[in-house]
């Protein structure tokens, strides 16, 4: 697993053992990417500058993909202790705590903000409908901008994450699918 372009292109990530944690594949976060940049609801605009939120952050590798193509901030939230310390090694090795902050505990229970994000990645789980969660505590908690693009990666088969949003893309990749909609 490595970062794929920008800044730190190449750069070898971490993963811990076990599978308690499932990174986003290389080839997935490529094909997301790409999707940001070219298409007619995205371009440079959604990532340069952008204040990005990685929840269910894993290694982070969403996250460090977006600071290294030129997002200005990315806060992560991860609760699981192998994970968090693979996300803080991660992080550290790319040299970018100085444009991150890490939160070792659940998304589900964010603290309030008054830096609201503009690309929010959720990678929850499969299964489990977390996603739908996850927004309502973050949207209650202040995190998600007016019109930030959410991402959200599920299980190939589950059917869209959150009800009453304008889908902007639902793509599979192997067993994993990338929906994208911009928040109210």
């Amino acid at each position: 697993m490595r970062i794929i372009a920008g800044t730190r292109r190449g750069k070898a990530l971490v993963a811990p053992e076990g599978k308690s944690t499932r990174p986003t594949a290389d080839r997935v976060r490529q094909a997301l990417f790409d999707m940001l940049l070219h298409a007619p609801w995205g371009g440079r605009d959604c990532l340069e500058g952008a204040r990005v939120l990685d929840g269910f952050a894993g290694t982070g590798a969403l996250g460090l993909e977006a600071l290294s193509r030129g997002a200005a901030f990315c806060t992560f939230f991860e609760v699981d202790r192998p994970a968090l310390a693979t996300l803080r090694a991660n992080v550290n090795a790319c040299r970018m705590g100085d444009v991150s902050r890490i939160h070792g505990f659940s998304v589900l229970k964010p603290p309030r903000t008054d830096a609201p994000c503009t690309l929010v990645f959720l990678d929850p789980p499969y299964g489990q409908s977390l996603p739908a969660q996850a927004l309502s505590a973050l949207r209650g908690a202040g995190w998600i901008a007016p019109g930030a693009l959410v991402v959200t990666e599920t299980g190939r088969d589950e059917t869209c994450p959150v009800e009453n949003v304008e889908i902007l893309s639902d793509r599979a990749h192997g067993a994993a699918k990338l929906w994208v909609w911009r928040a109210d």
